[in-house]
């Protein structure tokens, strides 16, 4: 995506450049200011009431929020994961429970439609159900039926858990909104520049109820002797420094650098900014896909509405087809062999804003003449 020119100017400004949660708030207000209003920012979009100072990443974000519905749920010990879940994201979930005597669960991929069936959760909804854990929109690019789940989860007294992506939520109704207790995401299209596969910022928030499990540092709004205006790290109780093993986590700091990013990117674009980015991204996403399935042999695999990444099954596999796009200088789309050696023959394609008309057409072409 598109980063601003605002982003990395006031990055580089002395008083910001750092990527540590600052200890003293005396000296801090600003530093403290920007990390509360990244939690507004973060809260809002996800349709949430409270969000933390960031975490390291989305994978740690998501099992971090998986850990909240744990703590939350006093004696449940299942959690269901979706196999439309970010296969790294399940691994990171995956380590974080193990040795925590937790039932996990993880669902296959649903290879017919690339979407979480309800049918397949039901005989898991019971009074040993701590969470589920679904993607929004998930890691084929599909848009889960997210309030269905939720509705079904509920009524088995779980929580739902939802890993998104964040640039969709101009568009897409929020998590928060659709039943949703817990939404992680990976914030790094938020304005975070990619460097040899990072940095990243996790964003995480959840409902005021469970402010109390909430991992991380949480910047809060005071008043000195004076009655002046002050920002301070509040709810320490949590963290280790003071809990020691009783913690709701052993992460007591933040991507703050990276949360400066996403805060500057946010407030640079505004509502309709995003709106902007993701309608673009969308379109440009929804055309090619209607340009690919008008070739022979290539369909479209989703059964469900997309935004702006899709699953596209080809005549011959996505490795060799791959191959042939880098020779003509192209790099292509991901292939899902290397996820489930049956889906060798599936090749997952996104499209951002940058994406032009020409470029999506070139595509088209080198695939009409493999």
């Amino acid at each position: 995506h598109y980063i601003p020119a605002t982003v990395g100017q006031i990055l580089a400004r002395g008083e910001f450049y750092t990527a540590y949660t600052p200890y003293q708030p005396e000296v801090a207000q600003g530093t403290l200011q920007v990390i509360y209003e990244f939690q507004s920012m973060v809260a809002a979009l996800f349709g949430m009431d409270v969000a933390n100072a960031s975490m390291y990443d989305g994978a740690t974000a998501l099992a971090e929020g998986a850990h909240i519905a744990l703590t939350a749920s006093r004696g449940r010990k299942r959690v269901v994961v979706s196999g439309t879940v970010h296969p790294r994201y399940r691994e990171v979930v995956t380590t974080y429970l193990s040795g925590q005597q937790v039932d996990l669960v993880e669902l296959p991929i649903p290879t017919e439609g690339f979407t979480t069936h309800l049918d397949d959760l039901s005989p898991l909804l019971d009074d040993e159900l701590a969470c589920v854990v679904l993607q929004y929109p998930n890691f084929f690019g599909g848009i889960e039926e997210i309030a269905a789940i939720a509705d079904a989860v509920h009524a088995a007294g779980g929580l739902l858990v939802v890993a998104c992506y964040p640039v969709p939520l101009g568009l897409l109704q929020p998590p928060g909104a659709l039943g949703a207790d817990v939404v992680a995401a990976e914030g790094q299209a938020l304005g975070v520049a990619q460097s040899y596969g990072g940095p990243y910022v996790g964003l995480l928030a959840t409902h005021q109820r469970f402010v109390r499990q909430l991992p991380g540092r949480l910047v809060g709004i005071t008043t000195d002797s004076t009655g002046q205006r002050g920002y301070v790290l509040t709810l320490q109780t949590r963290e280790q420094h003071i809990r020691r093993e009783k913690a709701t986590s052993n992460i007591c700091t933040n991507q703050g650098l990276m949360a400066t990013a996403a805060t500057v990117y946010m407030a640079t674009l505004g509502p309709e900014g995003l709106r902007e980015v993701a309608n673009r991204s969308m379109h440009n996403a929804h055309y090619l896909a209607d340009q690919l399935c008008m070739l022979p042999g290539i369909e479209l695999a989703l059964s469900s509405p997309f935004f702006h990444e899709f699953v596209v099954t080809l005549p011959e596999p996505a490795a060799r087809v791959n191959a042939r796009l880098l020779e003509a200088g192209m790099i292509g789309g991901f292939d899902l062999g290397l996820v489930d050696p049956s889906l060798g023959n599936h090749m997952l394609l996104c499209c951002t804003e940058l994406n032009d008309r020409q470029g999506i057409d070139q595509l088209v072409h080198l695939l009409s003449h493999g």
